[in-house]
């Protein structure tokens, strides 16, 4: 049963960072998806940034280019979102998300539906 558990939220001032960690357990695929997912309140769900899994290949929401990061540690087995120049705009809840299998072609940030695996989300608040 795979398990993803992201820590790292909290609340910042515009243009501060934070680092978001999603730990994975229970997952012993050699090829998949991992993802940033985002809803902010009275909103639906955002795709933030994607990265498959082997190659590396990354994708990024529009909105959040040039600003966030993400990455993985595989012996760690922890996704990452470094998030700099942050903006009130970023407030949301942020979830990580996991497709076992998916085509590197299908591992974008607007495939949310492609993800079947998901944490509880961690609150990232932004003040202006």
């Amino acid at each position: 049963q795979v398990q993803l558990v992201e820590s790292g939220g909290g609340s910042v001032q515009a243009g501060g960072s934070l680092r978001l960690a999603c730990v994975v357990s229970g997952y012993n695929y050699t090829t998949y998806c991992m993802g940033w997912f985002r809803q902010a309140p009275g909103k639906g769900r955002e795709g933030v940034a994607t990265i498959h899994t082997p190659g590396g290949s990354t994708d990024y929401a529009d909105s959040v280019k040039g600003r966030f990061t993400i990455s993985q540690d595989s012996a760690k087995k922890t996704l990452y979102l470094q998030m700099n120049s942050l903006r009130p705009e970023d407030t949301a809840i942020y979830y990580c998300a996991a497709a076992p299998g998916l085509y590197f072609g299908y591992c974008k940030s607007g495939n949310s539906g492609r993800f079947d695996a998901w944490g509880q989300g961690t609150q990232v608040t932004v003040s202006s």
